[in-house]
């Protein structure tokens, strides 16, 4: 999970992903490179076991996704620093698919020139990109996909929308799927995580 900008929602949706998988079954660990360690702080507050949330150094991410393994974990989300930088390269370096949440304003697109430098510095692996905080009426996250693609980016076409339930969520150690099962925002989280097994043939 990679975002040049701050509060596009980039934890939030990293969280968002590794709970659905949890909940189809899978042993999942969210590597937290993020020195504000937001995710790690998540995991704090919560009482299910998984996902397990390890913060660490992008200096120990080889270690620790070699530790994963040995502990049989088949899914992986990696949270990077806000202000993609030399952290964001080395987790993309190993990504099978890269997720960057944009909100659909001009401040977050015009980032998009400066992820795709980060991405081929990163050897070019598989990136969607992934409209986070979308209001629920209006045209703003079809305009911003339309601008997206139009500049010859991929687009997930799970649009995550700006909901209250991620904010009550966080505050308790969960994520909108368990806060609210029925609701929108649990919906669009099982079909995020729908696309990304796909994207990764899983």
């Amino acid at each position: 999970m990679i975002a040049e900008k701050g509060g596009v929602g980039k934890t939030t949706v990293a969280l968002t992903l590794a709970v659905a998988a949890v909940l189809a079954g899978r042993k999942v660990v969210v590597i937290d490179l993020d020195p504000q360690a937001t995710a790690a702080q998540w995991t704090d507050r919560r009482e299910a076991e998984f996902p397990w949330v390890v913060a660490t150094p992008a200096t120990r991410l080889d270690a620790t996704l070699a530790s994963a393994r040995a502990q049989a974990i088949d899914f992986v989300v990696i949270d990077t620093p806000p202000h993609a930088g030399t952290d964001a390269v080395e987790a993309a370096r190993r990504a099978h698919l890269v997720l960057m949440p944009v909100e659909p304003h001009l401040f977050t697109l015009e980032t998009l020139p400066k992820l795709a430098d980060l991405m081929r510095l990163a050897g070019n692996p598989a990136t969607a990109f992934v409209i986070s905080k979308a209001a629920t009426q209006g045209r703003e996250a079809q305009d911003a996909v339309a601008y997206i693609e139009e500049k010859g980016f991929p687009v997930c076409p799970v649009r995550l929308h700006l909901r209250a339930a991620h904010r009550h969520a966080s505050n308790l150690g969960q994520t909108a799927q368990e806060y609210e099962p029925k609701g929108k925002a649990a919906e669009e989280a099982r079909q995020l995580y729908v696309y990304t097994c796909r994207q990764l043939g899983v």
